[in-house]
């Protein structure tokens, strides 16, 4: 059993993509910090978990405060594991997730951000899709990680 949980995890945090992964992993990890952070502190501008909760309610995500926290929780964080590239596949996935909510409720607006579309939640989960796929790449705490398994 152990062998085969020692296999999975190496398959996890192994990847070939080299540093290409490294140069979409840096911005898209620093958008998702300050994204996240708006959502859980009310940095940058943004409505912290209360406003933020309140907002996910009447949008049909409840409870909005829990929701508030998991999607705070999943790009703030999500964000920090994607710039260090630890456990970058996990937490790709859970941010891909995360925006395919939000893409949900945009959709109605059409594709276009200036209109409160879809487009920048489209952006962020084809970038966390690929990186799902792609893993850390070669300039990673995953790579480190995996070297030592």
């Amino acid at each position: 059993m152990s062998i085969q949980v020692n296999s999975l995890i190496k398959k996890s945090l192994t990847s070939e993509a080299g540093a290409g992964a490294t140069l979409l992993r840096l911005p898209v990890g620093a958008v998702l910090v300050a994204h996240g952070a708006q959502k859980l502190f009310g940095w940058f501008g943004g409505y912290g978990l209360e406003g933020t909760g309140q907002w996910m309610a009447s949008q049909g995500f409840t409870p909005g405060y829990l929701m508030a926290l998991l999607a705070g929780s999943a790009e703030f964080f999500g964000g920090i594991a994607l710039i260090l590239g630890l456990l970058t596949r996990p937490a790709a996935a859970v941010v891909a997730f995360t925006m395919a909510m939000a893409m949900t409720v945009h959709l109605p607006n059409g594709l276009f951000v200036s209109n409160n579309g879809y487009e920048y939640a489209l952006t962020l989960f084809a970038a966390a899709l690929a990186l799902t796929a792609l893993g850390g790449g070669s300039v990673s705490v995953d790579r480190l990680l995996s070297r030592s398994l």
